[in-house]
């Protein structure tokens, strides 16, 4: 989508989307392992993020991806993506409070704006049959393996060798 949160070159022959939830301690754990294939294909990958809050089970997920959208309008997504992912376990509305200033910030509520651009997020995901976080993509097409660096190396260099 044009809307996507994006690292990398626009030109990446390799192109990793990730659906991922906030309060998701797998999503966290892929945090990781996407920094570290990011360097493993510098230049040649583009990281592309959308929100799947998976509210039943993570309450504070929806809230956590409403103060993101808040602070990409500040042109700081990125920043603010590795904090609350950094800190899962501190989502409470003190805490967004505190990161939201930390940005410039004051409050944590979503504008009709942010809801619909995770409400977007949402409806793709559910479209390309996303169940659970976190889901990945590769060139396209769904990664029916691991969320581990090995298994998603080896996924984006069958892509690349073609």
């Amino acid at each position: 989508m044009d809307s996507d949160h994006v690292q990398g070159p626009a030109d990446a022959p390799l192109t990793l989307l990730e659906y991922g939830d906030y309060q998701c301690p797998y999503s966290g754990r892929a945090f990781g392992v996407v920094e570290r294939l990011q360097l493993h294909f510098a230049g040649r990958l583009r990281f592309a993020f959308r929100h799947f809050p998976l509210v039943d089970k993570h309450p504070r997920a929806m809230p956590a991806a409403l103060l993101a959208e808040a602070v990409a309008d500040a042109g700081s997504f990125w920043g603010m993506h590795a904090l609350l992912l950094s800190h899962q376990d501190s989502l409470e509305d003190t805490d967004l409070s505190r990161y939201a200033e930390q940005f410039g910030l004051t409050g944590t509520g979503g504008t009709r704006a942010h809801y619909q651009r995770v409400d977007d997020d949402l409806a793709a995901g559910r479209s390309a049959g996303v169940r659970g976080t976190p889901a990945f993509f590769v060139n396209g097409v769904p990664h029916e393996g691991g969320f581990d660096f090995e298994s998603l190396r080896e996924a984006l260099d069958k892509v690349a060798i073609g």
